[in-house]
């Protein structure tokens, strides 16, 4: 079955294909880096990542550009109350953003930034006055005028025939009832920051920015477009007028949207005291692993109801699937098999490429491989279990974490980074017991644990169970959580 995806734009779920060869071009809008990034933010953010490993994993070349928004509104705003420069601002908040996409996995797409393409951007708007879609007003600004495209309104299904003609709007968002012609350059003000272009002084309007950046990387029509369901419009809206008014092509292909999430059943809003930063939920003591496979449990078109208690779930589910990793490796199987676990690991990969073609069913995926744990456990435990279908067992784990990327235990280095922020951010006081929990588990090395776990199995033989037992709570008290197995002592990281 082929990769079938919902598009926005169609309102159907199609069957994706490249337009070009089996190279898929795709762009999503990034980070506007004028505060930390929150978790409905990271929400769209996984599956984005999600859906560009499945690509790659299906077979595609995939070229993905992301967009660093790094000048707008809120940003010209907030350096000006705080006496900085845009730059000097941002990049603070950009450097925030990368490293909180290393600690949720996330695998880094060509970055670029409007900043950067000012120029650019200032010709492309030039070229649509020239066409009668683009019109200066007195102070130096420049607007989109809706009127000319009669295509407007066709991703967010709503018919704008009857706007009146010349209105404007220069805010960079808001809602449906307030569309009006949209800025796409905006005059200088006192106190905020401009540059001098081709057409004059001034600065690009949100919208302008994601259209120049993404035709320039990925040529004036491109496989698919990504974003969260809140940029429908009017920022997507936009684009694609401005866009297809220019070159008179379609913009992008497919238009691939993640909804919003929930916490704990309500909007995420400051004034509700449930907004979280992915910093905060480090700080509270949940692992990095286990934030990105809650963020990745719900297929991307569902609403997420993100909470503590599936928080804590998914910390138990991310534990199953590296401790079965850990029994496959450790465990001395024999030549033989007395189970059919090598179906079972080929029907496990077929399930899991099945739900991905539907429209990323991620939820379908994760069932799958927690199917296949169930049954490998009990066949371990039975000890039916032979090299043969250990090996198949690890290619289905393997496939797996391609995509959901939770195997690999390395959360300790990552919340150790949060915490060093938290102390030079003056946030000391943040920090819970709980995430300093996580760090002393990462303080023992390897080397001195299996030292330890060795002589505790040396005092279990001589029947020294007062020293076997002490033992085992120096390394308990370490963070190390220790399982007597009839294979022998098992450990892992708390």
């Amino acid at each position: 079955m082929a990769l079938r995806l919902y598009n926005t734009l169609s309102s159907k779920i199609e069957e994706f294909h490249p337009l070009e060869g089996d190279e898929v071009r795709m762009y999503s809008c990034g980070p506007t880096v004028y505060d930390y990034g929150h978790i409905g933010n990271f929400r769209t953010f996984v599956a984005v990542d999600l859906l560009r490993r499945y690509l790659r994993q299906s077979g595609f070349r995939v070229r993905h550009v992301m967009n660093i928004t790094d000048v707008d509104d809120k940003i010209i705003r907030n350096a000006a109350n705080a006496g900085m420069g845009v730059k000097e601002y941002t990049a603070k908040y950009e450097k925030a953003f990368l490293e909180d996409c290393v600690t949720l996995n996330l695998e880094q797409p060509i970055l670029v930034r409007a900043t950067d393409h000012i120029p650019e951007m200032a010709e492309f708007i030039a070229k649509l006055a020239e066409k009668g879609y683009a019109y200066r007003t007195e102070d130096g600004s420049y607007y989109f005028r809706i009127s000319k495209f009669p295509a407007y309104g066709k991703l967010s299904k709503k018919d704008f025939a009857g706007l009146e003609d010349g209105a404007r709007v220069d805010v960079d968002e808001y809602e449906k009832d307030s569309a009006r012609d949209f800025a796409l350059w905006k005059a200088p003000k006192s106190g905020e920051a401009s540059w001098q272009t081709s057409i004059g002084s001034g600065r690009p309007g949100w919208h302008i920015e994601c259209s120049a950046l993404s035709m320039e990387e990925l040529g004036e029509s491109f496989d698919l477009h990504a974003g969260g369901e809140d940029l429908i419009f009017p920022h997507h809206e936009n684009e694609i007028a401005q866009s297809e008014a220019l070159t008179g092509k379609p913009f992008a292909h497919f238009w691939f949207h993640a909804r919003f999430l929930l916490v704990e059943g309500e909007k995420m809003s400051k004034s509700l005291g449930n907004f979280f930063t992915l910093r905060d939920l480090v700080l509270k003591g949940h692992k990095p692993s286990s934030i990105r496979f809650l963020l990745a449990s719900v297929p991307y078109r569902n609403q997420l109801n993100f909470t503590f208690d599936g928080l804590k779930q998914a910390a138990v589910s991310v534990e199953r699937l590296r401790n079965f990793e850990a029994r496959l490796t450790t465990t001395q199987f024999s030549t033989s098999s007395k189970t059919s676990l090598t179906d079972v690991a080929r029907e496990t990969m077929e399930r899991i490429r099945s739900s991905m073609d539907d429209d990323l069913n991620t939820a379908q995926a994760q069932a799958a491989i927690f199917d296949m744990v169930r049954k490998a456990n009990a066949a371990i435990d039975a000890g039916q279990l032979g090299k043969e279908d250990v090996r198949s067992l690890e290619t289905a784990l393997k496939s797996f974490d391609e995509l959901f990327a939770v195997l690999k235990d390395d959360d300790g280095p990552k919340v150790e980074k949060i915490l060093e922020w938290a102390r030079a951010e003056g946030r000391e006081k943040d920090i819970t017991s709980d995430a300093l929990a996580l760090i002393n588990a990462q303080q023992v090395s390897n080397q001195e644990i299996e030292s330890k776990v060795s002589q505790m199995e040396a005092a279990r033989r001589a029947r020294d169970f007062k020293t076997s037992d002490a033992i085992r709570a120096q390394l308990v008290a370490s963070g190390i959580l220790v399982e007597i197995t009839k294979d022998g002592v098992r450990w892992r990281r708390k």
